[in-house]
């Protein structure tokens, strides 16, 4: 039995939290809004997660100190756009070696930081890893088979997170690569967004399976370039977690670019969801590490376009379509020379 932080209260984190309290840990959860916690611990229950009990042993608090005093493993599960004020929060709580893992996705605006980079330069003293893939919540917490990779920067914490959080619901692989794995978890939101506008404006199956297999392309070009590993992006935190975003109404990023695809602005869109919107968030930082990289990311520049810049989604869409013509992998050699 291991004893477990879970630092972030929203669906991912409590999600995760009764996951490993079913593995047989001791689990306790960390809420910066104490409201919040006085509600869970009033229904045992989260408002976005209504089919979900939280077990009483589950421990629930406003108190961070109390939530990472003694663990062996902290959980942070806080929006991107918390990570760093949170990991500041913790550092005087943060003992020599803990074991922090990172579930939340996402690419910091002002520093074009990974969200691992973010802690590791906040709590030097810990042994930062993550958990990404395709895994929504609601579907977690229902004990639907899921598959996720840990990534770490040794094989033994990869391993010890693995056993961990492994059990017949809920799949952990391993990996080296911490880059890859964070860089396609942050950047498939800003392609989820894409699906989602596309949706809103009623394009088809076939528009969908251009933007995965085109955003997927996208991704793996700018991830190679700044040190990710290609399988990465082929992988449960690539292609894998692209699928699952752009295909599914559980996908917030998706939910979001629907309505902005049926003529919503940006910020009613992110109200009408209710939660965050990671890929609004990731979307910028994109465009600014495309261009820093020198990577060709049309779709990305075009969300950009969209949420930022007030550009009719039906024009970007038909921007994307007239692109100058290109082949579709440049390192297949033809079978034949012109003679």
């Amino acid at each position: 039995m291991a004893k477990v932080g879970v630092i972030g209260s929203g669906t991912w984190g409590i999600a995760l939290a009764v996951l490993l309290y079913h593995n047989g840990h001791e689990v306790a959860v960390w809420s910066a809004l104490p409201e919040e916690i006085l509600e869970m611990k009033r229904t045992r229950s989260h408002q976005n997660l209504p089919e979900l009990i939280l077990p009483q042993e589950l421990v629930l608090t406003e108190d961070l100190e109390k939530a990472m005093a003694g663990q062996d493993i902290l959980v942070t599960a806080v929006p991107s756009v918390y990570v760093r004020s949170t990991a500041k929060r913790m550092q005087p709580f943060c003992r020599y070696g803990q074991v922090v893992v990172n579930v939340a996705k996402g690419i910091e605006e002002s520093t074009l930081m990974t969200l691992s980079e973010v802690l590791e330069e906040e709590l030097p003293m810990a042994d930062v890893a993550v958990l990404s893939g395709p895994s929504h919540a609601e579907e977690v917490s229902r004990e639907l088979p899921t598959t996720c990779v840990a990534g770490a920067r040794t094989q033994k914490t990869a391993e010890y997170l693995q056993g961990i959080f492994m059990k017949d619901v809920f799949r952990v692989y391993t990996s080296p690569d911490i880059l890859g794995i964070e860089l396609g978890g942050s950047l498939k939101n800003v392609i989820a967004l894409a699906a989602g506008i596309a949706d809103g404006l009623g394009c088809g199956d076939n528009t969908k399976a251009a933007l995965i297999t085109r955003g997927i392309a996208e991704i793996s070009r700018l991830g190679t370039a700044m040190g990710g590993k290609f399988q990465t992006f082929y992988g449960l935190s690539g292609i894998g977690d692209l699928i699952v975003t752009c295909a599914s109404m559980h996908s917030r990023n998706r939910r979001a670019g629907i309505l902005i695809g049926q003529g919503k602005t940006m910020e009613e869109a992110t109200k009408e969801v209710k939660m965050v919107v990671e890929g609004i968030y990731s979307a910028k930082a994109a465009l600014a590490l495309s261009e820093k990289y020198e990577v060709s990311m049309p779709i990305v520049e075009q969300v950009n376009e969209v949420l930022f810049n007030g550009k009719p989604a039906s024009e970007a869409v038909k921007d994307l379509m007239l692109r100058d013509k290109t082949i579709e992998s440049s390192d297949i050699p033809w079978d034949r020379l012109e003679e």
